[in-house]
């Protein structure tokens, strides 16, 4: 065998094996089409660096939702959140009442929807980790309850006080302190939400005891609690904390409306099933134990330019669809990957 073979061995083994490889490589495939339609006129807008930075804006509550989903489906037992964008509704309307309604500053107002969001979370964490009810069936129960809540705590009408509308500066695009005149412009909720939640997320999964506890129960539950670990508290807090993020997202959805939706987190296909979907993508292992934060972060970013340059191949309406169709065509073909590479390998990191 070639040093060539070998190294294109090597490749190829990582791009089955490593997520992270393949989001890379499937990132840079789409920036690189994109890119080369957009030169050749194929779009009806240029594709460029300035125009990717501006669609981050809706990568902001994609990741952090994702990284909610994370924690819930690493901890194992069919773990997951269908309640994230009911959470998000009904906080974006705690928080409209709190800062638009009764006269609290941001600060206090925005610690009250992460200490709501959590409440909500712990509900989840307490049926499923102590109580036993299947997550499924949970989040599901909690979707209806909270979202019905979010519609008719003030009877169906978003609050679009001056204060709620001022914090549309939230979720402007500035520029980075790099550049000159001709500066990129990113939105501000990247660094003052989405940084912040990726960071302690990491910490908490890659650095912290709590990251090993559960990883281990999502592997197997019944070894961890042999291990000492307790099983249940673990589980718990991960719904606590999707709960706290999916809180702070209300925060950036109503900044990003200048309104407190009642429907914020549940219009149109919703919040959870993209977040989950982002989850998987990322290499989030359905069966838990397996995930990581880069995954998720690389996912999100390759949805969010795939559907930056179909609004541009396909304007109109019909963009939405293909939007669709491309993020199921992607999801399948990760799932077929990882069915190929269980077989072969053993696994996905």
């Amino acid at each position: 065998m070639t040093r060539t073979q070998a190294l294109l061995g090597t490749f190829l083994r990582a791009l089955l094996t490593q997520r992270i490889v393949l989001l890379g490589v499937l990132l840079a495939a789409v920036v690189i089409t994109m890119t080369t339609l957009s030169r050749n006129n194929y779009l009806t807008a240029p594709y460029d660096v300035s125009y990717m930075s501006l669609a981050l804006i809706s990568a902001v509550p994609l990741v952090m939702l994702g990284l909610a989903e994370l924690l819930v489906i690493t901890s194992g037992r069919g773990g997951i959140d269908l309640s994230v964008g009911a959470i998000v509704s009904l906080t974006s309307m705690i928080f409209g009442f709190a800062h638009g309604q009764w006269g609290w500053p941001l600060f206090p107002a925005l610690l009250l929807a992460a200490a709501f969001g959590g409440l909500c979370g712990a509900l989840n964490g307490f049926l499923v980790a102590y109580v036993g009810f299947p997550a499924l069936i949970t989040t599901l129960a909690t979707y209806y309850a909270f979202s019905s809540l979010a519609i008719v705590i003030n009877a169906q009408q978003p609050i679009s006080t001056p204060p709620i509308q001022d914090l549309y500066s939230m979720a402007q695009a500035v520029p980075l302190p790099v550049g000159g005149d001709d500066a990129l412009r990113v939105p501000l909720g990247i660094v003052t939400f989405l940084l912040p939640t990726v960071v302690v997320v990491w910490l908490l999964l890659a650095r912290a005891s709590y990251g090993r506890r559960l990883y281990a129960i999502g592997t197997n539950d019944v070894a961890a609690e042999w291990a000492g670990i307790d099983v249940r508290r673990t589980r718990f807090l991960a719904y606590l904390a999707a709960g706290v993020i999916s809180g702070l997202v209300a925060v950036v959805t109503v900044a990003q409306f200048a309104s407190a939706r009642p429907d914020a987190g549940i219009s149109g296909n919703g919040m959870a099933l993209p977040a989950i979907t982002i989850a998987v993508l990322g290499g989030v292992a359905i069966t838990g134990g397996i995930g990581r934060v880069a995954g998720v972060v690389l996912a999100t970013l390759l949805v969010v330019w795939l559907n930056a340059g179909i609004l541009l191949a396909v304007p109109g309406n019909a963009g939405g669809q293909y939007q669709l169709l491309a993020l199921g065509a992607v999801l399948v073909f990760a799932a077929l990957l990882n069915g190929l590479t269980n077989r072969r390998y053993g696994g996905v990191t």
